[in-house]
């Protein structure tokens, strides 16, 4: 009796790390988004030059933009690779870390294009190569005894991404507006300090899978298994790379349209006007109440009637999309028509498109991890995470090829509604041929196997 009431516990108790990869999480997201959430309106009314204003254009400033999106989705691979084949997630995570602190230092000291360029290279290295540890190293930490909590726990991890995303989109564009970039960059720069000593704090709970070595890695990459897992997943990221180049314009063409919109809210008992850069901070909040909406309701109630799969969220995640930029794409005809359009056109648009990032993102994340070999964890995510670089590499050759603003009257000028309706349209159509390939992907599970008795958690990659 004891000894089945102690494996009942075994199975439903979370790893000890987790709080503290948790707490990291949340203070990070807090630091990136902070970030983030100004950035187009830094470029746009704050960039400096010798002294003096020297603002982007608008099409400059989304260019920029979506070049450091891709690029800070990009160099996920690099730390990925360095990770299992050299550092081990921990040490990759501690010493990036370090890197991504300097990125927010130079951009909180210098507003000029310098300080830009360097603050936002440095941040995509860092930040960029700790995403796929991360989340791997939250897979790592279970067995197959309590692999059955993965779906809880990568919610609360999106969760916690979710809330420190709120609050530092909520403030930052505050302090920009009242104080200015320094301490606007500068906030988020010492919340990322304390994020990786919070961190730092948990090496000794930590169940931590070591890197195997280059000889190993190359024999598991070009396995059966392992060739399988990345080609099937690389195919399934190429689809979902469309749907981060509609996601990611929320920081950029929706924040351009927030400008020309009337962004006061009347609750009744109270009435307020929004900045343009702090209607962003709805997604999180949606996000927070839709984890558990979907988590214990939704998904629960459909699988009453059929399974409800990950690709199959997956897909009508993709179609959902496709409909909160035909809502931003209508709202766009109204402002060119010369009407008042309230920002309550982008709430209504938000409230669609962050179902379809609860159905695609958080599903792709876990679907990733099962359906990557042992050995190929924080590679796979890192590959999971080049979708959403392709995805802003997409959205950064639209504006560069179609949107034609010095020729009104050119064949490809997408600088109206059809700019917007374009995306709608390459959703709907991604969505309806993701569905032909789903129907033939075969799932994988793929979960760490260990002894916990027999390993020791001070004997980790860190120490």
């Amino acid at each position: 009796m004891n000894s089945m009431t102690s494996s009942m516990e075994i199975e439903n108790k979370y790893p000890k790390g987790i709080p503290y990869i948790i707490g990291n999480e949340l203070a990070e997201r807090f630091s990136y988004y902070g970030m983030k959430t100004i950035l187009v309106v830094f470029m746009t009314q704050y960039l400096m030059s010798q002294g003096k204003l020297d603002p982007m254009s608008d099409e400059d400033a989304k260019m920029w933009y979506h070049l450091f999106s891709m690029a800070n989705y990009f160099f996920p691979i690099i730390g990925a690779i360095v990770s299992d084949i050299l550092w081990g997630k921990y040490k990759t995570i501690i010493l990036l870390s370090l890197v991504y602190c300097l990125g927010h230092l130079a951009l909180a000291l210098d507003e000029s294009r310098i300080g830009l360029s360097i603050g936002l290279t440095l941040i995509a290295v860092g930040s960029g190569g700790i995403k796929p540890c991360v989340s791997a190293h939250v897979g790592d930490q279970f067995t197959s005894k309590n692999k059955h909590l993965l779906e809880k726990i990568f919610g609360l991890f999106y969760l916690s991404v979710n809330l420190g995303a709120m609050v530092s989109s909520l403030l930052t564009p505050i302090l920009l507006n009242k104080y200015g970039p320094h301490i606007a960059f500068g906030l988020p720069g010492l919340i990322m300090i304390i994020a990786t000593i919070v961190f730092f704090l948990g090496r000794k709970v930590f169940i931590a899978i070591p890197p195997v070595g280059w000889q190993q890695y190359k024999k598991d990459i070009f396995s059966k298994a392992g060739r399988k897992a990345v080609l099937n997943l690389s195919l399934m990221y190429v689809f979902i790379a469309v749907f981060w180049s509609l996601y990611d314009q929320t920081g950029s063409s929706w924040v351009l349209q927030a400008e020309k919109m009337d962004k006061a809210i009347n609750l009744g008992f109270v009435k307020f006007e929004l900045l343009a850069s702090q209607i962003q901070a709805i997604n999180p909040f949606l996000i927070i109440i839709y984890i558990p909406l979907f988590t214990y309701v939704i998904y629960p109630f459909f699988g009453k009637f059929f399974r409800v799969s990950p690709l199959m969220k997956i897909i009508a995640g993709m179609l959902i999309a496709g409909i909160s930029f035909a809502i931003i794409a209508v709202a766009e005809s109204r402002i060119a028509s010369g009407a008042s359009v309230s920002i309550g056109w982008q709430l209504a648009a938000y409230l669609i498109l962050t179902a379809a990032e609860i159905m695609i993102s958080i599903t792709g994340l876990e679907f990733s991890y099962t359906q990557a070999p042992n050995s190929m964890k924080s590679f796979i995510m890192g590959l999971w995470l080049l979708s959403v670089s392709l995805g802003n590499l997409i959205t950064a050759i639209v504006n560069s090829l179609l949107v034609s603003p010095d020729n009104p009257d050119g064949l490809l000028n997408f600088t109206g509604p059809e700019y917007f309706w374009f995306f709608a349209i390459l959703m709907f159509v991604t969505g309806f041929v993701f569905v032909f390939y789903a129907r033939r992907y075969k799932e994988e599970s793929y979960i760490q196997s260990r002894d916990f008795e027999k390993l020791n958690p001070t004997l980790t990659e860190n120490n």
